[in-house]
């Protein structure tokens, strides 16, 4: 009686866990839904081609990779804590690190709030990361997940893949108030490697088997494919950090609160250049770099980024 019931309820989760994957994959490759209101509307038509071009993109470096991969990915609620709910608005977030996260986290509360906030700024930085804060898709039930991922707008934003790594190690790694993370990661790059862990360190950390073996990366240099899923969930908006505002107020603007509400401006000067990011890789080896490269070889072909000048592949 107690293996009968046991046997119930593993079918029963293995089949919602299906009827999920059946949703991801629907939605992955039906048209974009949003195109023909944006075209309507001749201020949003501009912007809405551009979209559906990084869709597009996004589709067809998703059908070479399955065609060459033979491992398909079954995703589960618990692969969707980086999606953002704003049942207001009919609306998700996946939020990428070291892409204008926090301010997007804030403008998510300032929509979620119900009057509570109006000014994304005056909500403090470390306010924004708490999780309580914020609604995420995988606290609800799978009718409820496949519900909001049919029917709800859905968006993300994307760096340079190589760019976001360097802005996360030079944020983690060298600037002193984040003593959590010189503890929790640059202990374990120093023990594993030699002390005064440098750059090289850092790239032979990522690029260790043992790395993988560990587990999951941490999000702030995790692949945008892994932390978001865009080969199972269909993204409406894809959003570049290299045209921040232009691409998050037009996002405003399609929920029809782009009078009232405007993404905050950013410090440029604090800026991760591209300068930046050639030092950093000029200060590891030809190895590593093909490595790297390899590692985060989806996220360039999906949202159209070119293969930097600096590295050396040769």
């Amino acid at each position: 009686m107690r293996m009968s019931r046991i046997c119930r309820m593993v079918f029963a989760t293995c089949l919602g866990s299906f009827i999920l994957v059946i949703f991801y994959f629907q939605s992955m490759f039906q048209p974009g839904r949003i195109l023909s209101f944006l075209l309507s509307r001749p201020e949003l038509s501009g912007a809405a081609v551009l979209h559906q071009a990084r869709r597009d993109q996004v589709v067809d470096a998703c059908r070479v990779y399955s065609a060459s991969n033979r491992k398909r990915r079954v995703l589960t609620p618990g692969d969707l804590k980086h999606l953002v709910v704003d049942e207001d608005h009919e609306l998700i977030y996946c939020y990428v690190p070291k892409v204008a996260c926090t301010n997007w986290k804030r403008v998510m509360m300032v929509l979620t709030g119900r009057g509570k906030y109006s000014d994304p700024m005056e909500i403090p930085s470390n306010e924004a990361h708490v999780p309580a804060n914020l609604k995420t898709l995988n606290q609800y039930s799978i009718a409820e997940i496949n519900h909001r991922l049919k029917n709800y707008l859905k968006f993300l934003f994307v760096r340079e893949p190589f760019e976001r790594l360097v802005s996360a190690y030079r944020n983690k790694f060298t600037l002193k108030y984040n003593s959590s993370f010189h503890k929790r990661f640059g202990t374990r790059i120093i023990r594993r490697y030699r002390k005064n862990a440098t750059q090289d360190e850092f790239a032979e950390y990522l690029v260790d088997p043992a790395t993988q073996r560990d587990g999951p990366l941490n999000e702030h240099w995790q692949t945008v494919y892994q932390l978001c899923h865009p080969c199972h969930i269909h993204y409406d908006l894809v959003g570049k950090y290299e045209t921040l505002e232009e691409d998050a107020n037009y996002v405003l603007r399609l929920l029809g609160v782009g009078d009232s509400l405007r993404f905050p401006s950013y410090a440029k000067s604090t800026r991760t250049t591209d300068a930046m990011t050639a030092q950093f890789f000029s200060n590891i080896s030809t190895q590593q770099q093909i490595q790297l490269s390899q590692l985060y070889k989806l996220d360039f072909l999906m949202f159209n980024y070119s293969t930097p000048s600096y590295l050396r592949l040769d």
